[in-house]
């Protein structure tokens, strides 16, 4: 008998939140660049539609190009890796948190060392958001706290412990006093800034909540979760104006969703997002 091939047949589409499905043609072969950091990247960010941010366990925070992957800065303070990073909206700042339990802030056009520092937490920081005006932070880490900071000074103007509250994400809601995080309690609570309080809390699910992004519009929220072995690993849809319940589930991943993103729209296509997973797909 002859030996049986197979051939892999890779059909890109667009899944819409509608349910829909858009094909989209054929993907061009990924660029493949240099590595900019000597161990695994955990953490990337856009700052501008021409550079990105990102850190990893070499403890190294990157500036770099999209299309050249030309290394413009790099900054090394953090003892251990390095878990987020995120970038103020004039794009000259960016804030890296880590295992060493502290938050750093650098100028993209200053010197190498950080500008701020940010210490408070006792154990890793996992949460990181800049406010939309780009004055404070706020952090969020594994000891069950979230805390509020001046930019310029330093000072933690809030600090607030809930039990249980292990944070793994933390993201602003455009223009509003609002930030969104999710927990490994699995629940999905949203915090006004401005009394550093729990201003709503999403029924909990039924894994932990790994990430979460919201919407540019402030409409929508969006949550992922664990899994294993094809159970969990859903993204979910919430309507943050009017309602707790869940609007749509996305299931497709095998293992656990790690993040999700609200994709830029043109004025003519609906609302697409994406997510990515320890099953080594992005959807």
């Amino acid at each position: 008998m002859g030996k049986l091939q197979s051939k892999i047949s890779f059909s890109p589409a667009k899944y819409r939140a509608d349910g829909s499905l858009e094909e989209t043609g054929p993907i061009r072969a990924a660029r493949q660049l240099g590595p900019v950091h000597t161990d695994a990247v955990a953490a990337v960010a856009a700052l501008t539609p021409d550079l990105c941010v990102s850190g990893g366990r070499d403890k190294s925070v990157a500036v770099c190009r999209w299309r050249s992957g030309a290394v413009l800065r790099r900054f090394v303070g953090h003892q251990r890796e390095v878990t987020k990073v995120t970038s103020a909206r004039d794009s000259n700042r960016v804030f890296s948190a880590s295992r060493d339990k502290t938050v750093m802030m650098w100028e993209l056009h200053g010197n190498s060392g950080p500008s701020q520092r940010f210490p408070g937490h006792d154990l890793v920081v996992t949460g990181l958001a800049v406010s939309p005006d780009a004055s404070q932070l706020c952090t969020g880490s594994r000891d069950n706290t979230v805390c509020k900071w001046d930019i310029e000074t330093g000072e933690c103007l809030g600090r607030a412990a809930i039990s249980r509250n292990l944070v793994t994400h933390l993201c602003w809601v455009p223009g509003e006093p609002y930030l969104v995080q999710t927990s490994e309690d699995k629940t999905i609570r949203v915090w006004d800034s401005r009394q550093l309080q729990v201003a709503l809390a999403f029924p909990a699910q039924r894994h932990l909540q790994t990430s979460c992004d919201v919407s540019p519009d402030a409409r929508l929220c969006l949550s992922t979760s664990s899994g294993c072995a094809g159970e969990g690993g859903e993204a979910t849809l919430w309507d943050l104006r009017q309602t707790r319940d869940r609007l749509r589930e996305y299931r497709g991943h095998f293992q656990t969703t790690t993040s999700c993103v609200f994709l830029p729209r043109g004025p003519a296509l609906a609302p697409t997002i994406a997510t990515a997973s320890i099953d080594s797909t992005v959807k």
